[in-house]
């Protein structure tokens, strides 16, 4: 299934003249050889108030993204179900709420702050942990960021990435572009990452996919995980 470098959620608000200034970072996409999906931030949290839009959910529900992060459920629970059967190694990041790493005198950004209720950073029913799965707790946007997620990653002999969750402005894009510095391949699933803004969702996407990141619609992942890919030797 061919799918053009540009065919994707930002093309509404790009203008011909931002897409030539671009061309430059046009390439062919892939998912590389030994992946690993790496969820981001699917707690709680994200999905309270439920399927409205976020500022109808704002004044109690301050980090909630609402129809967007509801949205994302169906797609999200597809590649991970695609990814289990592949046997393909599993990671989660969420907020670091243990008592002794002191949770709230370190936070991910400058949002007004929320309670650290252990419950509302669990990761969602839906994309719940299974056995052999690995769990990491952050501090700050990234899942990298004063984390053991590349001590994992290396003795499994991870080349890649398959990213998914939230938020695409924030933990997805920190973790995406410490994923490139570090020298892994990154795939992010599009329909699997979701914002609070429409326009923060797309303007950051526009750019993770040009600089840093393969963004590829869910039937693309599908596609290249299905296909027999060379792995190298980990």
């Amino acid at each position: 299934m061919a799918i053009g470098f540009e065919d994707h959620c930002w093309k509404d608000i790009v203008t011909p003249e931002i897409l030539k200034t671009y061309t430059p970072y046009q390439r062919e996409t892939y998912i590389g050889q030994r992946p690993a999906l790496l969820a981001i931030d699917l707690y709680n949290l994200a999905y309270e108030g439920g399927a409205k839009e976020p500022h109808e959910l704002v004044d109690t529900y301050k980090s909630s993204c609402g129809i967007y992060a509801h949205n994302a459920i169906k797609p999200t629970q597809e590649l991970f179900a695609l990814a289990r059967s592949l046997k393909i190694p599993v990671f989660y990041t969420t907020t670091e709420t243990r008592k002794e790493a002191k949770p709230d005198a370190v936070y991910a950004t400058n949002r007004q702050r929320v309670k650290t209720d252990p419950h509302a950073f669990e990761i969602k029913e839906e994309f719940k942990p299974e056995t052999g799965d690995v769990v990491i707790f952050k501090e700050r946007a990234s899942g990298f960021f004063g984390t053991p997620l590349v001590a994992h990653l290396t003795q499994l002999g991870i080349d890649s990435l398959i990213v998914c969750g939230e938020s695409a402005s924030g933990c997805v894009r920190a973790s995406c572009v410490d994923a490139y510095s570090l020298g892994y391949h990154v795939s992010i699933a599009e329909e699997c990452v979701f914002d609070r803004s429409p326009l923060s969702h797309k303007v950051n996407l526009f750019d993770l996919h040009h600089k840093y990141s393969d963004v590829m619609t869910l039937e693309e992942v599908k596609e290249q995980l299905r296909q027999e890919r060379p792995r190298k030797p980990a």
